[in-house]
């Protein structure tokens, strides 16, 4: 399929490439970097040993990572790599 001035495939290649961003920024959020907390950063309740032992640079109990998880984000809706009229919302 031709894009115009793009040659064949770029539409795949850019859409294939946001998602690869994607994945890689959701994976880095999840990997807990530096030295584990002995207390919740939110509640202050104390992190067993054993999730500490699991997850090194954990920062927050069991309750409220699963709370953290569990809430919806929203994000903006920037369209880096699309053409200016995708950008106009």
């Amino acid at each position: 399929m031709a894009g115009g001035w793009s040659r064949d495939g770029a539409v795949n290649e850019q859409i294939e490439a946001s998602i690869a961003e994607e994945l890689e920024r959701m994976q880095a959020r999840r990997r807990p970097v530096g030295e584990s907390l002995s207390f919740c950063a939110d509640c202050e309740e104390p992190i067993p040993e054993a999730r500490r032992r699991a997850l090194p640079g954990v920062k927050l109990c069991v309750d409220c990572a699963a709370e953290r998880d569990g809430a919806v984000r929203l994000r903006g809706g920037i369209n880096r790599r699309g053409s200016k009229d995708s950008q106009l919302k």
